[in-house]
């Protein structure tokens, strides 16, 4: 059974990054947001949606000099990230392939991951879906339908990794297996009842559990 994995926030700790900067500039700009509800709002969505909800809410385009900020605090931030707590650990027990399927641009996959100490657990099979398929992101199946083809795997003997709704949504259209992982820095309450809803099977909150119960549904066998 291929086992899939986003990276942020399920692989490294990134998405409370994001989180807290964008809601750094976006209160200075006007917009009292906290990093939680930056998470429950903005978390697994393709960049160019993220930024269309925030001109809604702001009343115009996000600037050039907010962005700018943006792009200079995470990247300050972001050359420091760490691996999510015990992906080293669950990886080393995991059997079976496995590979990245993420929104993010395969440089950032490849610097992020590398900066974590686990690019080379996944390499070369770490996959944007920036420059795969039909180009689209989750919660699109493009990136998750892609590495089933490159694995030669049915979608049904696949299981998907993820921490946000739009990609367990994207796992469920694709036909694959889907479990929460709410383990990442950048938890909220009611995350775990959002996963489920959006159609995981199971939501697990600790990475050294993932080896355990991927195994369960390897036993299982595919979906029916």
């Amino acid at each position: 059974m291929l086992t899939i994995f986003d990276c942020d926030g399920v692989l490294i700790d990134s998405e409370i990054i994001s989180a807290e900067v964008l809601s750094a500039v976006l209160t200075a700009a006007g917009w009292a947001i906290t990093p939680n509800e930056v998470s429950m709002r903005f978390a697994g969505l393709p960049e160019a949606e993220t930024r269309a909800l925030i001109a809604d809410e702001l009343g115009h385009a996000v600037t050039d000099d907010m962005r700018s900020e943006i792009e200079e605090q995470f990247s300050r931030r972001i050359a420091k990230v760490k691996a999510v707590p015990g992906v080293a650990d669950m990886l080393d027990a995991l059997d079976g392939p496995r590979c990245v399927c993420s929104n993010s641009p395969a440089d950032y996959l490849r610097r992020t991951l590398t900066t974590a100490g686990l690019f080379d657990r996944f390499k070369p099979y770490v996959f944007s879906a920036q420059e795969v398929g039909n180009r689209r992101g989750k919660p699109d199946p493009n990136v998750f339908l892609h590495a089933a083809s490159e694995f030669g795997v049915a979608p049904r003997d696949i299981v998907v990794v993820e921490d946000s709704v739009p990609g367990v949504r994207a796992a469920v259209a694709a036909g694959m297996r889907a479990v929460g992982f709410v383990g990442g820095a950048h938890d909220w309450q009611g995350l775990n009842d959002a996963l489920t809803d959006a159609g995981a099977e199971t939501v697990v909150r600790r990475a050294v559990d993932l080896a355990p119960t991927i195994a369960v549904f390897a036993e299982w066998g595919g979906l029916e």
